[in-house]
């Protein structure tokens, strides 16, 4: 039996001429091990409603976290929400979903647009029961999942986009089924399934947003771990014991740096073909192969793009097309990090390359320890279960 993990990806988008998005996403992980995700849309756009969906996000997460059933998240939020006499709608509309042992999903949903189910590339319906509360009609939703299985949430700005300048007033609801179903691929991750449809959306509306945007995807997969050796050990004698403990583990392997490469050739007694691969990167030094290891590669230089990645992916993930195709080594470790793995245990070695020494280059240990910190607190940021251990 596969170990189920929830892989959790999003993306705004916010309207032209604003500083601040309206809309607001809050995740929180409760002691039972679910994981609650709560999208507010506040009324408005800019600073009022930033504030509104901020705090109906907060106010929401904080009751689950205190350990408040969503019903009565539900009940508090619905009665203490105002409505504004203007428009005749709530100051804050919102969507909890909430996953349950990677089983199950409950969903709460008011006055957004209808979370899209998707099983093997194909929407599917699930049941609702709508509930009257204080005014207010409340739609609750308690479904079974399964292993690939795909939850879209978004705010009312990704069906406002058919009125955008390319005017496609065909564009609804049943238009982004029919736009996921047809870009779908199994292997893409919550965040590139939210970067997808967001983008589409600011296309429709001309790269003129006229309205904040935002989808949030869940998406149910199995566990897969990435192990990743970055530089020798201290210490010459621990080097067996390391690599000891890298090769016992499951998963893939990905030794980063010459000396480093060396040293695992020699104790899985195979050779280390260095010669040029096919694809070269003049920024990126150039891969190796090394039967055991799924990818092998320079070290700092190397790394430190992928760190540069890494910030970039948490953010607006601008640079998505320099890293999701190409074969460098840079590359290809952020594609491994970034969508393949759940788990990252990274091993780093305190030992000074020599060679960095005697060429004059600034690289100590600190530089890798920086990297290894800072892209590990990034992966913690991505959803994933990371480890470091220093030799």
């Amino acid at each position: 039996m596969f170990e189920l993990c929830t892989d959790i990806g999003y993306v705004t988008l916010t309207k032209t001429g604003e500083q601040l998005c309206g809309d607001h996403v809050e995740l929180v992980q409760q002691a039972d091990g679910s994981v609650v995700l709560v999208l507010a849309d506040g009324l408005g756009s800019g600073v009022k409603a930033n504030i509104l969906s901020t705090l109906t996000g907060k106010i929401i997460s904080t009751m689950i976290a205190n350990g408040l059933t969503l019903e009565d998240c539900v009940s508090t939020i619905a009665a203490t929400l105002p409505v504004c006499a203007e428009r005749k709608v709530a100051y804050s509309t919102f969507t909890i979903l909430r996953i349950v042992d990677c089983a199950e999903a409950e969903l709460i949903q008011y006055d957004n647009p209808h979370t899209i189910l998707l099983r093997r590339g194909k929407h599917v319906d699930y049941p609702e029961i709508c509930e009257n509360i204080d005014g207010k009609n409340i739609y609750k939703s308690r479904m079974r999942l399964w292993e690939g299985d795909v939850l879209v949430a978004m705010s009312d700005g990704a069906l406002n986009a058919s009125q955008g300048n390319t005017l496609n007033m065909g564009w609804d609801r049943a238009a982004i089924i029919d736009f996921l179903e047809t870009m779908y691929n199994d292997s893409f991750t919550a965040k590139t399934w939210a970067a997808m449809l967001v983008e589409e959306c600011e296309r429709l509306y001309g790269g003129q947003p006229g309205d904040d945007t935002s989808a949030c995807v869940i998406r149910l997969r199995r566990r897969q771990v990435v192990n990743l050796l970055f530089g020798p050990p201290e210490k010459r004698e621990d080097t067996n014991k390391v690599l000891s403990l890298f090769f016992a583990k499951e998963g893939k392997r990905i030794v980063c740096g010459g000396t480093t490469s060396e040293l695992a050739a020699a104790y899985l007694g195979k050779p280390l073909d260095t010669s040029m691969p096919l694809y070269l990167d003049p920024k990126i030094p150039p891969t190796s192969k090394l039967q055991g290891v799924d990818l092998v590669t320079e070290g700092v230089i190397t790394m430190a793009k992928v760190l540069e990645y890494a910030e970039d992916y948490v953010k607006e993930n601008r640079l998505y097309m320099d890293w999701s195709c190409k074969k460098d080594g840079a590359s290809q470790i952020a594609r491994m990090l970034f969508e393949d793995a759940t788990d990252v245990n990274f091993y780093v070695g305190r030992a000074v390359n020599e060679a960095h020494q005697k060429e004059g280059l600034p690289i100590t240990f600190n530089v890798k320890m920086q990297i290894a910190e800072r892209l590990s607190k990034l992966l913690e940021e991505m959803g994933k279960r990371v480890q470091v251990s220093y030799f």
